[in-house]
């Protein structure tokens, strides 16, 4: 089959991150196979990390496939994929994959569905963190002769969209030199630090003269509002029109959250708060393609002050980390001019 032939399917109905963790596999197909057709297939609330990608051909989104399992089938099918990619592996996405007629499909694990179904599959034996999610997604393209893929994520912005980043740093005071967003909530998906000392941060920040500090959430908890010299330009905003004002930052400071991705893929710096849980640590969940920096816990932290589940965790205590920390990491990356 030559690559104008290879008609490929990636599905990834999933998270935030998780979404912009696959966003390596449409370029890195088309590397190798300049000349295939790719199609993601996501949900709604995430479909505009796709927007304006070179890469893909074709956004599907799952909510506009039909309300049936059989409709989505014969929407799938009209496109006559010779490849499907299931990097969220259920039972649901790979009965789809076989019968809207795509004769090579990959998933996740091993499963007795896959079996039934003969598709091809990734094991990660127990999810052993060696290596990053995007890598791991990655594995996918290894079972199609693509050997050394870049792991880098990646969101591109039109013209006009970078214009608008730029409108976005000039509408603020010039005298602001470092623009950095805080990104507060993370839907208890990793350990993070209180909203308590979340404003605690920002109020330092904003006490540095040559610092503009922008909440980066949708929906701004109690909390954080009202902090003289913050700015909440990001309420209510889009998910796109997020991301192009996500574009216009510095730094992003946050813990391991869709957000933190979404800046990796940008190319804005990251400062993120993490934990050393096998399950959590930075080698696994890290951005990709950045400037990326961490902020951990002291050594034994886990054992000594941490209850242990990363849900619960607010690095608070001993050896924890707090907004002191965050400041003292975020002087390194942005020297002021007095340390010059």
């Amino acid at each position: 089959m030559n690559n104008s032939q290879l008609r490929i399917l990636i599905l990834r109905p999933d998270r935030l991150g998780d979404v912009v963790l696959s966003t390596p596999l449409p370029r890195e197909i088309k590397k190798k196979y300049p000349d295939a057709f790719i199609a993601v297939l996501v949900r709604n609330y995430t479909k505009d990390v796709y927007n304006n990608n070179p890469f893909v051909n074709e956004v599907l989104v799952e909510e506009e496939l039909g309300d049936s399992f059989w409709q989505r089938v014969k929407r799938i099918r009209s496109f006559s994929f010779t490849h499907g990619v299931a990097l969220l592996p259920t039972e649901k996405n790979n009965w789809l994959l076989f019968f809207s007629g795509i004769k090579i499909r990959i998933g996740v694990g091993h499963k007795l569905y896959q079996f039934l179904s003969n598709a091809k599959s990734i094991y990660r034996r127990k999810y052993i963190p060696l290596r990053n999610e995007a890598d791991y997604c990655l594995d996918a393209l290894r079972k199609i002769g693509i050997e050394k893929p870049d792991t880098a994520v990646s969101i591109y912005l039109s013209v006009e969209e970078k214009k608008r980043a730029m409108e976005i740093r000039e509408s603020f005071s010039t005298d602001k030199k470092i623009f950095v967003g805080i990104h507060v909530t993370s839907g208890k998906s990793a350990p993070n630090l209180s909203l308590k000392e979340y404003r605690k941060l920002a109020e330092l920040l904003v006490l540095q003269k040559d610092i503009q500090v922008l909440i980066t959430e949708k929906e701004i908890p109690d909390e954080l509002k009202n902090i003289e010299g913050v700015s909440y330009y990001f309420e209510n905003l889009s998910l796109r029109d997020s991301i192009i004002a996500f574009s216009a930052m510095d730094v992003l400071i946050s813990a391991s959250t869709g957000p933190m991705h979404i800046a990796a893929a940008l190319k804005v710096k990251t400062l993120s708060v993490f934990c050393p849980l096998p399950a959590c640590e930075p080698i696994l969940w890290g951005p990709q393609g950045n400037e990326a920096y961490f902020v951990m816990p002291e050594e034994n932290y886990c054992g000594k002050v941490c209850s242990g589940d990363p849900q619960s965790c607010m690095f608070e205590g001993d050896g924890g980390i707090n907004a002191e920390k965050i400041v003292s990491q975020l002087q390194k990356i942005f020297p002021s001019d007095e340390q010059n």
